[in-house]
């Protein structure tokens, strides 16, 4: 059985050479090519179609044999087929009531007696070996569903305590859970002995079962109760237990350390809790090299990347490139809660190489014919990239999905930014005083789709949620040219603004759906930093021009400079040399 899938994005390059991937998606016979021409034809060439086709030779048996998906077979440059196959697979069961309960004290929406009882039967199962391996309950899951279960019992309000079903389906199955489930997750769900009513000495005594556990207990003990932990102790409970290494007896537990996670993103992290998690690594290895630019600006995309619409910002780095804005990336390749498209995965699809080091990425920073560099959280910080697989088992989305946007795993000679996506309200403010504390000179929060960078052009709906706006913009800017980490005080400039891409002289349009598909997304990209005009090529422009404007940087005062310079990239076919010369000069870094 064979699969053919041909799309055709608008593509060149200063030499022709062809880019042939066939290994970066697991389990998958796919190949494709990319020609580039010659920037001589620039504009005869530019207006052609070139093809990149992809091809996907898989028999029905193996077909079944990975369990993939019609859809997944049919297009298997989805974002999906870049999970990571090690990781086991979370149960589906636990996972979906993990999703009504693992959230805050507003959003928790308690599980009906028929949902309750059905987790139950399935975690006690799964306690006594009756399931499938591939259908067990993990213990990331126990301790994040327990440690749910618990937070709420002890300070949610009533409409998000446990519900009458609940109640009944815990007295039910608890005195056959106690006896086949371990100490630690005995202790998650009734750390003090008083929520079960049974006279539980486990928890009370529970000190963990080897050093690194013995921090995070205590820490859990005050979680658990609904309480916050100070700033020396997340970062010694974080130290202690990562990287995660699951087949090491002397780590830490994950179902301790998934209760640790999810129990402080269900009690709202306070801002000193937010400051240890971003800088709990910070110089693990040394500090981080320093780039000979005049400007850089961190982009801080959330990690598990976009399932519907069109993710810009790759392309937007090669636009502000152009002008001396270096931009500097990161991120992995996939991530739960979502798992969508994400940079990392259309540069590995490309044929970039996405294994720098943080030196390797200061290379292409200072260089000339490039200005840009993505770094994967698996190269720059080990430590926390060993959660990817546990975060998956978590379901929601821990205090890292918000520290992770502020990183700095290469620094600037000259002026430093920071630009970070968010969703949920008030979050925008822990964003800004992370950036505050990292002490750059610029900082700019926004509410795009997706809760990603990405401003739209597109009306805002009558139905629109309530809240902030889509294309919110947050931040603060400092005319300082010394670099801030050189310097005690800052004086910043505050500003609060939504963005109307109206009064910027655009068309109203609706945004490119991309539904997962990673060559999709690059196909948008490409054929607008071909030139071709639309809605893709609007929002590169308008992402590009609000960013420099909103940061201060040098030349875009004027918002309408900003955006005439940002179509001039574009439209001279640097921004796309650019890219394309990245994807070569990365495989040449030293």
């Amino acid at each position: 059985m064979e699969a053919l899938l041909k799309s055709q994005p608008r593509i060149i390059n200063s030499s022709s050479f062809f880019i042939t991937k066939d290994e970066n998606l697991p389990n998958r016979n796919i190949r494709s090519s990319v020609r580039f021409t010659t920037l001589d034809n620039y504009r005869t060439t530019f207006r052609r179609r070139c093809q990149l086709t992809l091809r996907a030779a898989l028999d029905s048996s193996i077909i079944d044999r990975l369990g993939i998906s019609e859809a997944v077979y049919l297009n298997p440059e989805l974002s999906s087929a870049y999970r990571c196959n090690e990781y086991p697979k979370p149960n589906q069961t636990v996972l979906e009531a993990q999703a009504k309960v693992c959230t805050g004290p507003t959003q928790t929406k308690p599980l009906t007696e028929e949902q309750a009882f059905k987790v139950f039967e399935t975690i006690l199962r799964s306690a006594k070996g009756e399931l499938q391996a591939e259908e067990q309950v993990s213990k990331a899951q126990l301790g994040g569903f327990f440690a749910a279960m618990t937070i709420r019992a002890n300070v949610f309000p009533e409409a998000t305590q446990w519900s009458e079903g609940e109640r009944r389906a815990m007295q039910t199955y608890w005195p056959q859970l106690v006896k086949v489930l371990s100490p630690d997750i005995i202790f998650i769900a009734d750390p003090e002995g008083s929520i079960m009513g049974a006279g539980n000495s486990i928890g009370p005594q529970y000190v963990g079962n080897c050093y690194n556990e013995m921090r995070l207990v205590g820490a859990l003990r005050e979680i658990l109760a609904g309480g916050h932990i100070g700033y020396e102790e997340v970062q010694g409970v974080l130290k202690d237990v990562l990287p995660l290494k699951s087949d090491d007896k002397t780590s830490a537990s994950e179902s301790l350390l998934s209760a640790f996670l999810i129990g402080q993103r269900m009690n709202r992290e306070t801002n000193r809790e937010l400051k240890a998690y971003c800088l709990a690594f910070d110089g693990e290895s040394g500090p981080p090299p320093v780039a000979d630019v005049r400007s850089l600006t961190h982009y801080g995309e959330p990690y598990d990347g976009n399932t519907r619409y069109f993710r810009s910002t790759l392309f937007v780095a090669a636009v502000r490139a152009c002008y001396g804005e270096s931009c500097l990336l990161h991120g992995v390749e996939w991530l739960p809660p979502k798992g969508g498209v994400t940079e990392e995965q259309m540069l590995k699809f490309m044929g970039a190489n996405t294994r720098l080091s943080t030196l390797q990425a200061k290379e292409l920073l200072e260089d000339d014919k490039v200005g840009f560099a993505f770094i994967s959280q698996r190269e720059a910080s080990p430590q926390l990239y060993s959660l990817i697989g546990l975060r998956e088992h978590i379901k929601k989305r821990p205090p890292l999905a918000t520290t992770e946007k502020v990183q700095q795993y290469v620094r600037a000679s000259g002026k430093e930014a920071i630009v970070a996506g968010f969703y949920h309200e008030g979050y925008e403010e822990s964003l800004l005083m992370l950036m505050r504390r990292r002490g750059v000179h610029s900082g700019l929060v926004v509410k795009g789709e997706e809760g990603a960078l990405s401003l739209t052009t597109r009306v805002r709906s009558a139905s629109a949620s309530k809240g902030l706006p889509v294309n919110y913009c947050s931040g603060f800017r400092s005319r300082n040219v010394i670099p801030a980490y050189e310097v005690d005080g800052v004086s910043r400039e505050n500003f609060k603004l939504e963005i109307n891409a109206k009064d910027y002289g655009f068309e109203p349009t609706e945004t490119p759906r991309t539904d997962r598909s990673v060559s999709r997304n690059i196909e948008l990209g490409l054929e607008a930093l071909s030139g071709e005009k639309g809605a893709a090529y609007d929002r590169i422009v308008l992402n590009a021009a609000v960013a420099d404007h909103l940061l201060g940087c040098d030349g875009a005062e004027q918002i309408t400079v900003a955006l005439e310079r940002a179509r001039e990239a574009i439209d001279s076919g640097e921004a796309l040399s650019r890219l394309l010369n990245y994807i070569k000069a990365s495989h040449k870094a030293k």
